[in-house]
This record gives structure tokens, C-alpha cells and sequence, in this order.
């Protein structure tokens, strides 16, 4: 009997020693995944295995929206529908250093109508991660690129209903390839990220379009004033209200080589192959319930950005080439009431000018926080102005109620 007890014991012990050795601790097991941010109000669904070798955390979210609109010229129309319907997966396998993140999407909009040729793209993202420390991050498979900040926020994470109009045009969006972060951040010092991705070029879920070229991607971030509380980069607005001023600088470029998309990472076909050059420039800062963002964003090609059918020279296609600014600030009330205002330019190069207009939107939202960004409230009202090259300017406005929840 007493063989057996201390069989037991020595069974026992080796069993708590195991899970000792690949536990880590809660500041260093966070899932802080640089490559993938997202704003997370709590943990999720969590389910770890008897051993500590398995982890999983389970979330998801949905946005459901009504839309009126006004087109000038046109008849008035609404719309409803789930504008965004996301599962996500993430955790770790074997060990907390070797992570992995799934994200699919259901809703109409974010898969798109099935075409015949196509991939269904319901899969985001789907990206394993070894995170040898809380400095370094490497990555590899399909996630979002270094590039703007508003791209790099969840949707889930947005003061207005939608990004912004340069959003639209000129991000980086989601690749797939490989990814380095070096995080250094500090609360109350002089803080700086650097991040750098070698990637295909040609968007998510692509296949049978290879070529001989790559989207080569690099960013630096930086807080002169330390880091910003609960990773406030990662979400618009002060939810945090930070008692100090807390400001980011950053700035990202990207060469896409040989891309075969009028976008870049996105948008349809090119009849024929050319290399981009995007910059993106922000600036963001929080103090007090007060947050001001500012961006830059364009993207240049090294020819002429007009591709024709080969068999048809009336049938073309163009890569979207110009210039944007944004704008926006926001004051969130002591009742978690928040008032934004954002105004956007966009500039198109002069070679598609007689395609696509010159733009300007101005957009004024109201927010109710009920559990902060997982479950809110967001009406919204904007105003664009369209003017076409040698055309008369175009006005359209909507007015929008969305409701987001998840955990």
C-alpha cells in the first residue's frame, strides 16, 4: 500500500511539473498577437486541456446595420443586413510560444457572390506564430499586412460604422506570407515597433495566379510619450481615458511586385501585370476621453496604370492610383455617449481621372458603449461629394444604425 501511495505521489508530481514547465505567466500568455490586433473586452470562450499542452479561446461577433440612402439624381432606397458575421480561433499548441489565430466570416459582404473560377472566401485568416518572447513575433500564413492603422483595427473596433473612404481605396488589407514584429513597448518611456512582411501580392485566398513577383512591406511605429493603456492603438476612441497624453507615429511602405489587382491585395483582375508603391502615414492621440487620429495613404505604379484586353481594346481595366487624407475626432462623456466627427479627401491620379471622381466625405457619428467596443450602439450620418473630370459634381448622403455585439 505504501509502494502504491508513493507511486501516486511520484505520478502526481511529475504530472504538476510537466504543466509547470510550459506555463507561462499571464502577462506573457496574453495571445498579444502583433500581426493580428484586435480589440478583445475580455478573453472569450477559453478551453485549456488537463495538461496545459492545448489551448483554445473561442469569439465571435456580428454587426447588423440599416442604411437609408440618398443618392442625387436617384430615387431614395434602405437597405438592411449583417454587414459582418465573424468566428474566431485562437490559442496554442504544445507550448505558449507557438501560437496559431483563426478568423472566418459568413456574412454576404465579407465572402462576396461565388464566381465561377473562384475561391468562397470565407477564410480571413488562418496564421501560426512563435513568440519566443514578449519583444519578438514571427509569423507565417494568411493575416493582415503592417500597413494603415484604421485597417489594422477590427471593424469591430471603429467609432463609425465603416473605415474610411482612402480606407476603401488605398490599404494593404490581408497576404500571405511571412512576418517579423520587434515590440518594444513601455508605459511611461519612448517606445517603437518595427515590423516587416515578405508576402505574395495578391490578396487572400488566391490561387492559380502565381507570378515571379513579391509584396515586400515594411513599418515603423512609434510613442514618444510610452504606450498607450490596453493597447489603445488597436481601437479608436478613449475608452481608456488616458491621464496622460499618449501619441503614436508611424509610417509603413510596401513595393507589390508584379501585382495583378487594380488594389493591390484587392479588387478585381488586371489585364496585365504592374508594380505599385503605397504609402501609409498616421498619426494618433488620446488623452482624457479626447482621441484625434490623421492619415495619409497612396499608392503610385511604376507604368501606366491603364491595362487593356488584349482582344477587345475597348474592355480595360486600371489600377486605382492617388492620394487621401483623413481626419477625425471624438470625445467620449462620462455616460459612454461618444460624439465623432471624420472628414476624408481623395485625390485620383490624373491617368484615371476620367474614370474614377475626385472625392470628399464628411461623416458625424453618435455611440453608445454598452460592454465598450464588444457591444455598442453607433448611429451615423455622411455626406460625399463626387467630382468626375470634366463633369458636374455628384452629392450623396445616408444616414445608418448599426449594433455590434460579441465577446
Amino acid at each position: 500500500m505504501k509502494k502504491l501511495i508513493l507511486l501516486l505521489a511520484l505520478l502526481f508530481g511529475w504530472k504538476n511539473q510537466a504543466q509547470v514547465s510550459i506555463t507561462q505567466s499571464k502577462d506573457d500568455n496574453d495571445l498579444k498577437l502583433s500581426t493580428l490586433p484586435y480589440y478583445s473586452y475580455g478573453k472569450g470562450l477559453g478551453l485549456t486541456s488537463p495538461d496545459s499542452l492545448f489551448q483554445l479561446n473561442i469569439r465571435f461577433r456580428m454587426q447588423n446595420r440599416v442604411s437609408y440612402f440618398k443618392n442625387e439624381g436617384e430615387d431614395a432606397e434602405y437597405d438592411g443586413q449583417i454587414r459582418r458575421l465573424r468566428l474566431r480561433f485562437d490559442g496554442y499548441v504544445g507550448n505558449p510560444k507557438f501560437l496559431y489565430a483563426i478568423q472566418l466570416s459568413f456574412a454576404p459582404g465579407d465572402v462576396g457572390e461565388l464566381q465561377e473560377g473562384e475561391n468562397i472566401n470565407i477564410i480571413r485568416d488562418a496564421v501560426v506564430f512563435y513568440r519566443p518572447n514578449k519583444h519578438w513575433n514571427f509569423s507565417f500564413g494568411q493575416t493582415k499586412l503592417p500597413g494603415n492603422r484604421q485597417r489594422l483595427n477590427s471593424s469591430g473596433a471603429l467609432q463609425l460604422t465603416d473605415r474610411s473612404i482612402n480606407n476603401a481605396k488605398f490599404t494593404i488589407d490581408r497576404d500571405f506570407g511571412f512576418q517579423v514584429h520587434n515590440l518594444n513597448e513601455f508605459k511611461e518611456h519612448f517606445s517603437y515597433n518595427f515590423k516587416g512582411a515578405v508576402s505574395t501580392g495578391e490578396g487572400r485566398n488566391i490561387t492559380g495566379k502565381s507570378d515571379d513577383g513579391v509584396a515586400l512591406t515594411g513599418k515603423v511605429e512609434l510613442f514618444p510619450l510610452g504606450a498607450f493603456g490596453k493597447d489603445g492603438t488597436n481601437f479608436e476612441g478613449d475608452l481608456v481615458r488616458e491621464p496622460k497624453p499618449k501619441l503614436m507615429l508611424s509610417g509603413a511602405f510596401q513595393q507589390n511586385n508584379n501585382s495583378q489587382r487594380t488594389q493591390g491585395q484587392l479588387g478585381t483582375a488586371l489585364f496585365d501585370k504592374r508594380t505599385t508603391k503605397s504609402v501609409m502615414l498616421d498619426a494618433m492621440v488620446k488623452y482624457n476621453g479626447w482621441s484625434a487620429m490623421s492619415s495619409y495613404m497612396s499608392r503610385s505604379a511604376t507604368d501606366n496604370p491603364l491595362t487593356f484586353n488584349p482582344a477587345d481594346v475597348s474592355d480595360f481595366n486600371y489600377v486605382y492610383v492617388g492620394n487621401g487624407f483623413d481626419y477625425q475626432l471624438s470625445y467620449l462623456f462620462q455616460n459612454d455617449y461618444e460624439l465623432i466627427g471624420r472628414y476624408s479627401i481623395q485625390h485620383v491620379n490624373e491617368a484615371i481621372q476620367a474614370f474614377a471622381p475626385h472625392a470628399k466625405q464628411y461623416s458625424l457619428g453618435v455611440t453608445k458603449y454598452i460592454w465598450e467596443h464588444t457591444f455598442k450602439l453607433q448611429t451615423e450620418l455622411t455626406f460625399d461629394t463626387l467630382r468626375y473630370s470634366g463633369g458636374p459634381s455628384t452629392n450623396d448622403w445616408y444616414l445608418r444604425f448599426q449594433v455590434e455585439i460579441g465577446i
